[in-house]
């Protein structure tokens, strides 16, 4: 009987298991996930019921008590161990406090590259309670002066190889802006920070400035490129700056892990999910300056290098690099990033061997994210009935001519069935708070839906296209309106088009982005009418753009119309235009390409599209 009842229970188990194989096969990887993320949930309940808040800071000064002599950043060779990090921030902290007048929650900009003095910079600043911007290292002249008046900073921070950019703006920095540099020698008007730190002691300033009362009090500030205008410093918070630390645990990291991070640390990607993710693990940083294809797997190998993060752009051109003996041979057992294309994909895992591809999504100011801990090739992420209790989502329609929402009779936004591209949007609430910019509200308001399913609703429009399938994986399909990525970098087109319209032969100009085979994004094409009598100056085209823009924001090609389509609302039309793209057979209107080489556009003829199209020219 017994016997009987066991082998009819066994049999029963068996069935059950084919079943959710068969109709849930990922119950148990969603599962899993779940628990782990609930997991982490109540530990920070648990601080909080303590009177606790447990930030990254925090966590950080542990590990240099528990781990002083475990290697952190390792830099060109060079390693500093937890204790050599907290000691050398603890100089940044006693120089502000005994040479300036910050006090706790003060601003303080910093622009400087990958380097360890970032990060000692950022953390002894942080250690005296003041809010870091960080500024994005490409910016130049106008939208540098731009970011750094946007965000009122009492101080600004510079690395030693970033002075000369400073010093162009130098003369219209607000007075009450005190600039430092990390260098002996520095322009007048500019404080030698590298001098006070030689003297400065290495003992640590007293908790109470850097106490935090709440967690949705402001960490930090991101600069952004939005979807309208110069870039916008998104708003970070302690939770924003905790959630983003816990990624690289999420995706199966441990303390044993060595990170290679090449990604700039001004994003959060960089220094969100690496640096602070390195320290919630208690893990050791690998830090690049910049990242350089030909040395990527000679410094995994020669550091032991077990994580890297990725963008899309990334692995595309490690798959671009000659091919050699032993590609396989490497320790790297995972690879968290986003913007990784399908087909790139394959390709990576198949030249360079059995490594999980973490793939996530989320925005530097948004209030969700998605991550595919299943590794499904090409997947953001997933959802199901237990991910949208956390975080509510929504992919609603979109009408691309008109660049807008779509709203039915009754004012109300509309889902897009499974299959289909929809613009996701996330609820605001409580537990889903959205922070925000720097500045005027209004910057805030531009990146919120109202009243889209009900009256009073409030969602976080992220600005771009997805699309969900049967099985509750999500892809991403494009961005939209008037920002593009290119180069893992998000372009305003905006900011663009004021700048080539400073010209005085130009009346009015359309900039989006253009799809190019083989390439992740789109390169920026700028559609230009004339005014009356006057000719087009490709050379001053060229330099107004190089000299004025982000060298990922420089438009490749150039389009020379008439005159410009308007949607019902009266914006330039775009979704013809990029449809179009910029091959020459299909379009009468005269076209240009990018030449670095003749400091000029050129015009592009047939010949040059093809070698586009085939990669004989690099964008």
């Amino acid at each position: 009987m017994l016997l009987s009842w066991i082998a009819g229970l066994g049999t029963g188990l068996v069935f059950l298991h084919f079943v959710q194989k068969l109709l849930f096969p990922y119950f148990w990887d969603d599962f899993w996930f779940l628990l782990k993320v609930v997991n982490y949930g109540i530990h920070m309940e648990v601080y909080k019921r303590r009177g606790r808040l447990d930030t990254v800071l925090e966590k950080f000064l542990r590990h240099a008590k528990r781990q002083p002599q475990k290697p952190f950043l390792i830099h060109e060779g060079q390693s500093y161990t937890y204790q050599d990090v907290d000691k050398r921030s603890n100089r940044v902290a006693q120089v502000f406090l005994s040479h300036s007048s910050l006090q706790k929650g003060d601003v303080v900009a910093l622009l400087m590259s990958n380097e360890p003095d970032f990060v000692h910079v950022w953390f002894g600043l942080a250690k005296l309670g003041c809010v870091v911007a960080f500024l994005n290292t490409n910016v130049r002249a106008n939208s540098l002066l731009h970011c750094v008046c946007t965000c009122e900073p009492r101080a600004l921070v510079v690395g030693a190889d970033l002075l000369g950019t400073v010093e162009e703006i130098l003369a219209s920095l607000p007075k009450d802006v005190s600039v430092w540099g990390m260098e002996d020698s520095v322009p007048q008007g500019v404080i030698s920070l590298k001098q006070k730190l030689s003297t400065a002691s290495d003992e640590p300033v007293s908790p109470s400035h850097h106490a935090v009362s709440s967690l949705k009090s402001i960490c930090l500030y991101i600069f952004t490129s939005g979807t309208t205008g110069l870039p916008k410093a998104a708003v970070i918070s302690q939770l924003q700056v905790l959630k983003g630390s816990a990624g690289l645990w999420a995706f199966g990291c441990t303390e044993d892990d060595v990170i290679y991070i090449t990604l700039p640390l001004y994003h959060s990607s960089g220094a969100l999910l690496g640096i602070c993710g390195c320290v919630a693990l208690g893990a050791t940083c690998v830090l690049k300056k910049k990242f350089s294809a030909s040395q990527f797997w000679n410094d995994c190998n020669k550091y032991n290098v077990t994580v890297f993060q990725y963008i899309g752009e990334l692995c595309r051109y490690l798959c671009k690099q000659p091919k050699r003996e032993g590609e396989k041979c490497h320790q790297v057992r995972l690879a968290v990033g986003n913007g990784l294309r399908s087909d790139v994909w394959i390709q990576f895992l198949d030249r360079y061997g059995d490594i999980k591809m973490c793939e996530f999504y989320g925005a530097t100011e948004g209030n969700i994210c998605f991550m595919n801990h299943t590794g499904k090739i090409g997947s953001v992420g997933r959802t199901n009935f237990f991910y949208k209790l956390f975080f509510s989502f929504d992919l609603i329609k979109y009408d691309f001519q008109n660049d807008e929402p779509m709203r039915n009779e009754q004012n109300w936004c509309s889902r897009v069935k499974k299959g289909e591209p929809g613009l996701l949007v996330s609820r605001v609430n409580k537990k889903n708070p959205f922070f925000g910019y720097a500045g005027s509200y209004r910057h805030t308001k531009n990146k919120l839906l109202f009243d889209v399913f009900k009256k009073g609703d409030v969602y976080f429009n992220t600005g771009d296209l997805m699309i969900q399938d049967h099985e509750n994986f999500l892809y991403f399909w494009d961005r939209i309106g008037d920002t593009f990525r290119w180069k893992g970098e998000n372009v305003a087109t905006t900011e663009v088009a004021d700048v080539i319209g400073t010209l005085d032969f130009i009346q009015e100009t359309n900039v989006y982005g253009v799809a190019v085979p083989g390439y992740e994004g789109k390169a920026g094409m700028a559609s230009i009418i004339l005014k009356p009598n006057k000719s087009l100056n490709l050379e001053k085209v060229y330099e107004q753009v190089v000299t004025s823009l982000p060298s990922y924001a420089c438009p490749r090609f150039l389009r020379i119309q008439e005159k410009m389509e308007t949607t019902g609302t009266f914006k330039l039309q775009k979704f013809q235009l990029m449809e179009e793209g910029f091959n020459p057979l299909k379009i009468s209107d005269p076209l240009y390409l990018m030449d670095n080489l003749k400091k000029s556009y050129v015009p592009l003829t047939q010949e040059l599209y093809e070698q586009i199209i085939l990669g004989e020219i690099k964008l």
